[in-house]
């Protein structure tokens, strides 16, 4: 009922930058919560940003300063924009949003099916 669409990962060399989407789709009455994890190999999935329909961002310390969280409520999509990329950011990241679902309504939590960053000279 929910759909998570993720685009905008590749390779990129250190220091590079670039910028993940996400679109949301389907019966969606509102969305709260919006973030971005990431998972490198053999590590588990860690909380990278998040905003709220507000507008207030949290970050991992690991990228503060050097990503930015944003959406665009009208689009239902949310941003990651990231600048002076490390090789420890390789990861797979994930978006995952808290949505009001229907009518009916009801609240869930959905995920996209993740983007490959890879950080390599």
């Amino acid at each position: 009922q929910v759909q998570l669409v993720e685009s905008g990962g590749g390779l990129v060399q250190p220091g590079g930058s670039l910028r993940l989407s996400c679109a949301a789709s389907g019966r969606i009455f509102s969305i709260n919560r919006m973030g971005w994890y990431r998972q490198a190999p053999g590590k588990q999935r860690e909380l990278v940003a998040a905003i709220t329909s507000g507008g207030s961002t949290n970050y991992a310390d690991s990228v503060k300063g050097r990503f930015t969280i944003s959406r665009d409520n009208a689009k239902n999509t949310v941003y990651l924009q990231m600048n002076s990329l490390k090789p420890e950011d390789t990861a797979v990241y994930y978006c995952k949003s808290t949505v009001v679902a229907g009518p009916p309504l009801s609240t869930l939590d959905a995920w996209g099916q993740g983007t490959l960053v890879t950080v390599s000279s």
